[in-house]
């Protein structure tokens, strides 16, 4: 699927261009240059990737060495007790889950990959026909691909690197668009699959979630035209004072916190290092695409139909980064990055752009690379609902988007 992808934005983006040329429209010398820019734009970022992938990689392995870890799995076990009541509540695979969970929470994308594919092997020990997914393992891959993201830490570092004046400003209309998407999954989910919700477990968990979402709104009416300013600060207040918790829960557990962070900090700079070369190969896509005219076309199509419905389009120049998402995390990425270039990082389509990137994990990506670490091959609704979460994600950005930024 990738792979077609990415050759396919590449064929589709010549081809249109020598379309273009054909009437009159050179775009060839555009694409050369975007061609050779996006390569030294992608070498730019991962070298301010590095440190603060060590950085936070630092933090997350205090936080694995400290046992908050397995605390998170204790309180959400009554949760897991429902939603996946084929697992039994002491074996492994909630662990796994859990770690998968709170990687994700994190922002820590490339760490949670491979407690990802540790938790699926673990389900894939309990399910009963084995190249046929689990009632459980589709609920675990939609939690994953929708999961809430406590630290945005990835979008955080792009925003910084394209010149953000305020970085941390989409922290809470991010945290908000996720968890519309968490919350819109995993309801289809249940509902697919006859889950019970009307347990004491879940019905506090909705009651917490809608009590969240309900003062983020009245803070926004009262907040006004202050909201972003505000949210700027809170986002970054609640920051320190997680990371303020993690080590001083560290100290009190007398974990080493300075050889511990050495550990995370060496994985980070692996990461950072692995990220370059597919970084190249998808801003080298979407600059072709972009550069042909064929992206022009494809979002002049979109802005004209919803042009007879709203007044204010300057949504859609972010859509591509939604619609490439569920395909391609690291297409998608590019694309974020192409339209903070291209509009800025602190315009409206800018953050958009940033609150749809990291609302949702990539769900085909996930759904291959997960299922295909076990055998699986049929995944039954699995795609289904991951992407009503997708679709719920995209809706909730925009709104967050004119919310916060417009």
């Amino acid at each position: 699927m990738f792979n077609l992808i990415w050759s396919g934005l590449i064929i589709v983006a010549i081809l249109g261009s020598c379309i273009n040329l054909m009437f009159g429209h050179n775009s060839v010398n555009d694409m050369v240059t975007a061609m050779f820019g996006s390569a030294e734009t992608s070498v730019k970022i991962a070298i301010g990737l590095s440190g603060l992938l060590c950085l936070w990689m630092g933090i997350a392995q205090i936080t694995q060495a400290s046992g908050l870890i397995n605390i998170l799995a204790r309180i959400l076990s009554p949760i897991f007790k429902i939603i996946m009541p084929s697992v039994p509540a002491d074996h492994k695979a909630i662990s796994s889950i859990t770690m998968n969970i709170a990687a994700n929470m994190l922002g820590l994308d490339n760490a949670a990959t491979p407690m990802g594919i540790k938790a699926m092997k673990d389900l894939q020990e309990l399910n009963p026909n084995k190249t046929v997914a689990s009632d459980a393992q589709i609920m675990f891959l939609v939690i994953n691909t929708s999961a809430i993201t406590l630290f945005p830490v990835s979008i955080f570092m792009y925003r910084m690197q394209m010149g953000a004046a305020n970085p941390t400003d989409v922290f809470i209309p991010l945290l908000l668009a996720t968890s519309c998407s968490t919350l819109a999954g995993f309801i289809v989910t249940a509902f697919v699959q006859k889950i019970p919700l009307l347990r004491i477990p879940v019905l506090v968990l909705f009651l917490l979630f809608i009590s969240f979402v309900g003062s983020i709104v009245c803070w926004g009416i009262w907040a006004g035209s202050r909201l972003t300013e505000q949210s700027t600060i809170a986002g970054n207040l609640v920051l320190l004072i997680l990371i303020a918790a993690i080590f001083i829960w560290a100290m009190i557990k007398k974990v080493n916190v300075f050889d511990s962070f050495i550990t995370g900090a060496k994985d980070g700079f692996k990461v950072s290092i692995d990220i370059l070369p597919y970084l190249v190969a998808m801003l080298f896509a979407i600059a072709l695409f972009r550069s042909s005219g064929v992206l022009d076309v494809i979002i002049d199509g979109i802005k004209y139909i919803s042009n007879l419905f709203f007044s204010d389009i300057r949504f859609v120049d972010a859509l591509p980064v939604s619609i490439i998402k569920p395909l391609s995390g690291s297409g998608a990425r590019a694309m974020m990055i192409d339209v903070m270039q291209t509009f800025g990082a602190d315009s409206l389509q800018g953050h958009i752009a940033s609150i749809m990137q990291g609302s949702t994990e990539t769900t085909f990506y996930v759904l291959a690379v997960y299922f295909g670490s076990v055998g699986i091959v049929k995944v039954r609704h699995a795609i289904f609902c991951g992407l009503c979460a997708d679709c719920a994600s995209m809706i909730a950005s925009i709104v967050l988007g004119y919310m916060f930024f417009a």
